[in-house]
């Protein structure tokens, strides 16, 4: 497809955004859960019924995981720091972003979610704001919050609250980038802990991913991470101010590049056989040359939205054997939305305390076994959001991780886990149909 064709279909979501917004008016709606037979049943579901609840949750406060909708409910939380690709735009545009996070949320996890954009930019503030938050939630989904007080504010909060906080520019770009690694290594024959991995960019995705590829088994000697002033290595002039400033990449810093390779994206991308980029929109950010100069068979993720660092035709001409980008109109996409929605369903459905890495790395690998079992090929190394047998899956791996790691608070066997996933994530997408169906949810316009 040429070019010219391509920024064409990509300009056309964003034609069609500006009529259904207004047409719409959001996204999402609250909706009831109980039935209203006739006006008695207030009595029940407001006073002078709901005062029993209320006293027996003041005697065993975990009853509010049975009581209420908390069990299943999700804060989607965002300063308007890093709003996609259009930085620091505030927290009212950031608003339609967080809605469409919650609708993701629904339609593929059944999980209930509201969007809280925050008035506040200090990541105090932001800690305190969210802490306070925890009795109405059962879990946060942290969004769009700029580096690095993004790694402080995730790592304060899974420290002091007792739900499952999440940051899906971090921790879901590592869980699906690490799926299709999975899968792409695979497809060439190379074993995880003998590649060399080469990383453009050093934002919260690719930190995220640095780490938790590490714990799946990449040899963070033979990573390669360029910034904005090149290569990371321990005895670069800037880093010891790193440990200040950014200590996250600074612990990146001291760990990778053991050959301490001097230089930028061409230098690391020499004899490389991964490439994974979470840079800035291209083309041209990566050149055909340098993906020449990377090893036989190798595996190119060119994540950048929306344009990637190279155009996948040309990488595949340069020599590489695995291309993925985050687009839909290539194959391969790395895409967020098969891991979130999935990963809290199965952390809300076992009530646990924290989503942690291995379970990160257990929805990986079911995604990469889904992919697998539909039949892998160069074009096909991650499942799609089509392919909707992930979530229930996916959710299930995570909660038995939980359980496993004991940080679970309710004790379910594998196939009862699967089928309440399943059931809620169905019925979930069934009521959006019926809307539509029936009219509740109008046409769109034109």
């Amino acid at each position: 497809m040429a070019k010219e064709e391509l920024l064409r279909k990509a300009q056309i979501p964003a034609q069609l955004a500006m009529k259904y917004h207004p047409f719409y008016r959001g996204k999402i709606q609250v909706t009831l859960k109980v039935p209203v037979r006739s006006y008695d049943d207030f009595a029940i579901w407001y006073t002078p019924g709901v005062a029993e609840p209320c006293k027996a949750i003041k005697n065993n406060v975990d009853l509010v995981f049975e009581y209420t909708n908390r069990a299943n409910t999700v804060a989607v939380v965002s300063d308007g720091t890093r709003v996609l690709g259009l930085g620091d735009i505030g927290p009212e545009a950031g608003l339609p972003v967080m809605e469409g996070k919650a609708l993701l949320f629904k339609y593929l996890g059944g999980v209930d979610a509201f969007p809280i954009v925050l008035n506040v930019k200090d990541p105090e503030e932001i800690v305190k704001v969210v802490k306070a938050l925890e009795p109405s939630f059962g879990g946060i989904n942290l969004e769009d919050i700029e580096k690095p007080k993004c790694f402080y504010i995730l790592e304060r909060l899974r420290k002091e609250m007792n739900i499952p906080v999440w940051h899906d520019d971090q921790q879901g770009t590592a869980t699906v980038t690490l799926a299709a690694l999975i899968n792409a290594l695979k497809i060439v024959g190379k074993k995880i802990n003998d590649v060399v991995v080469a990383m453009i960019g050093a934002g919260a995705a690719n930190v995220a991913i640095a780490r938790l590829i590490i714990s799946a088994g990449v040899d963070p000697g033979k990573m390669r991470i360029v910034d904005t002033k090149g290569l990371l290595y321990a005895e670069r002039e800037d880093v010891d101010k790193l440990q200040f400033s950014d200590p996250w990449k600074y612990d990146l810093a001291v760990k990778t590049n053991r050959d301490r390779i001097v230089g930028g994206i061409p230098e690391a991308l020499k004899e490389a056989d991964v490439v994974i980029a979470m840079s800035k929109p291209g083309p041209g950010v990566i050149r055909k040359e340098w993906v020449q100069a990377m090893a036989d068979n190798a595996i190119v993720f060119a994540c950048a939205n929306p344009i990637p660092e190279i155009w996948p035709w040309e990488a595949k001409e340069a020599g590489a054997k695995i291309v993925a980008t985050g687009r839909s109109d290539f194959p391969n996409q790395v895409n967020n939305s098969l891991g979130f929605p999935g990963i809290f369903r199965g952390a809300l459905d076992v009530r646990a305390k924290t989503i942690t890495d291995e379970m990160c790395i257990a929805a990986a690998s079911e995604l990469a076994r889904i992919a697998e079992e539909k039949s892998l090929s160069e074009d096909y190394i991650i499942p799609t959001m089509e392919d909707w047998e992930v979530y229930p899956r996916e959710a299930t791996a995570v909660g038995m991780k939980a359980i496993e790691l004991g940080i679970a608070r309710v004790k379910m066997s594998e196939d009862e886990l699967y089928e309440k996933a399943y059931n809620t994530i169905k019925s979930a997408r069934e009521l959006v149909h019926m809307m539509m169906r029936d009219g509740f949810i109008p046409p769109a316009p034109d």
